[in-house]
């Protein structure tokens, strides 16, 4: 077994008794978000694992460790194969990459634009 830089058992713990104080304080907007989990998770054309598994490739994309400990556990739950999680894996780092790339291309037309509004000519450095 490889040494582990995060206790993610540890962190989900954690994170169920801060969860517990926003619950407390914001008592109807969470009892929303729960509805919203348990529809979205609930079986349906797809079964529970697999929408787990789109979670923990989605968690990886967007780079949510609290989002990754929970719905690795939720994975585990359901099921899921270490050969599914490695082919999730796969899907989140294309999703990752692949969006960075979109936005690059946005960004410098954005600043070549501002560029052209501003009268300079972009330069190299």
């Amino acid at each position: 077994m490889t040494k582990m830089h995060k206790d993610w058992p540890e962190m989900a713990a954690q994170l169920t008794g801060a969860i517990k104080e926003v619950r407390l304080g914001s008592p109807e907007v969470t009892k929303a978000f729960s509805a919203m989990a348990r529809a979205a998770t609930e079986a349906g054309t797809l079964d529970t694992k697999t929408k787990e598994l789109i979670a923990l490739a989605i968690s990886v994309a967007i780079r949510c460790d609290g989002c990754v400990a929970f719905h690795s556990q939720a994975a585990v739950r359901q099921g899921a194969t270490r050969e599914q999680i490695m082919e999730v894996m796969g899907m989140a780092l294309y999703m990752g990459a692949g969006p960075s790339l979109m936005y690059a291309a946005q960004a410098v037309e954005a600043f070549d634009q501002f560029t052209a509004q501003a009268g300079a000519a972009p330069t190299s450095a």
